[in-house]
């Protein structure tokens, strides 16, 4: 009985340790190691910050620059779909600077779900492209709208209810006085 209570202990601490090595679940100084482990230093970043510079750094060790790869290193590194990203060159959008990028969709709600200021974000889209391309400009859109009548409301769109479960969000808030330098 005794050799079963310690054989318990030992399981159950590897599986804490197992558990812990998860980029997800990792904390403090183990998520650390973690970031060791690809390059990425933490800086001032906040665990749930540090843990998407640590995802976008793995992605973008794979990427080749393309838009599309792009795309793909900022839609794993934020953990959301790749449709929830529209990035266009200048020159695409009849522009004649061919060095130049804009993201015309940008997923606001996992920025606000992660804590990242659009400030940091677009670091974030600097640092995944190409040496010598220029990021042009970020939409950041909200959700928010007005009905067309005005008795006409939208649970998903229009004001917040006193919860504060249902309704729109305004597209951008920024504060640079609070903005705080990714280490990359």
């Amino acid at each position: 009985m005794i050799v079963d209570s310690e054989i318990e202990q030992a399981k159950a601490a590897l599986l804490k340790t197992e558990e812990w090595r998860s980029l997800d679940n990792a904390k403090g100084s183990t998520l650390d190691l973690l970031g060791g482990n690809v390059g990425q230093e933490r800086g001032k970043s906040s665990d749930e910050i540090y843990r998407v510079l640590i995802r976008g750094k793995e992605a973008l060790n794979r990427s080749d620059g393309t838009i599309n790869k792009i795309i793909e290193v900022l839609s794993v590194t934020l953990d959301c779909s790749s449709s929830e990203i529209n990035l266009y060159s200048l020159k695409e959008r009849g522009i004649d600077e061919p060095a130049a990028i804009i993201i015309t969709k940008a997923p606001l709600d996992a920025l606000n779900r992660i804590g990242l200021t659009p400030a940091q974000f677009t670091q974030i889209v600097q640092k995944t492209t190409l040496a010598g391309v220029r990021v042009d400009s970020v939409e950041f859109n909200g959700t928010f709208e007005f009905g067309t009548t005005a008795m006409e409301t939208d649970p998903a769109a229009g004001f917040a209810d006193i919860e504060g479960t249902t309704g729109g969000y305004f597209g951008l808030v920024f504060v640079p006085s609070q903005e705080e330098e990714l280490p990359f």
